[in-house]
């Protein structure tokens, strides 16, 4: 069982994940990684994040297995934090966070930055959930079976 700070989060995913990376600090070096960045510094740079912030919440994604240090690609002296498969996986999580604030946080033509698909440079579908047959599913036809497997 993967340890959690918080004793109810035993049996729920969501509390899980929030105890990994709900942090602010955490998602935005997620967020970051996805936009390709790779070293500590730019990490805080483009965060303006404290040092030790920064190297506590790296330590801690590296740990789970959500970034990884290598080497740096240049060839310099620097390593680099890159996406896992397993961080990678976060990228529904963080689109879906991004849709949520372009639908509720910007006013109307307010300027923000947009994910684009880089095949048809069009701005991503919104994301839904769908049922196994295809059906998009609101949360009032989902229920959480709180049996233990």
């Amino acid at each position: 069982m993967s340890k959690t700070r918080n004793p109810s989060a035993q049996t729920c995913p969501v509390a899980r994940t929030v105890d990994l990376i709900g942090d602010r600090w955490s998602l935005l070096i997620v967020r970051d990684a996805f936009d390709g960045v790779r070293r500590f510094g730019d990490f805080q740079s483009g965060l303006g994040v404290a040092r030790s912030v920064l190297t506590q919440r790296l330590k801690a994604l590296v740990e789970a297995d959500i970034l990884q240090v290598r080497p740096a690609s240049d060839g310099t002296s620097y390593q680099e934090y890159v996406l896992t498969a397993k961080g990678e996986s976060l990228f529904t999580l963080v689109v879906a966070l991004r849709q949520w604030g372009e639908q509720h946080l910007f006013e109307p033509h307010e300027a923000h930055s947009r994910l684009l698909d880089t095949v048809t440079q069009q701005p991503l579908p919104l994301m839904q959930p769908v049922a196994a047959d295809g059906r998009v599913i609101a949360a009032e036809h989902t229920r959480v079976d709180k049996e233990v497997l």
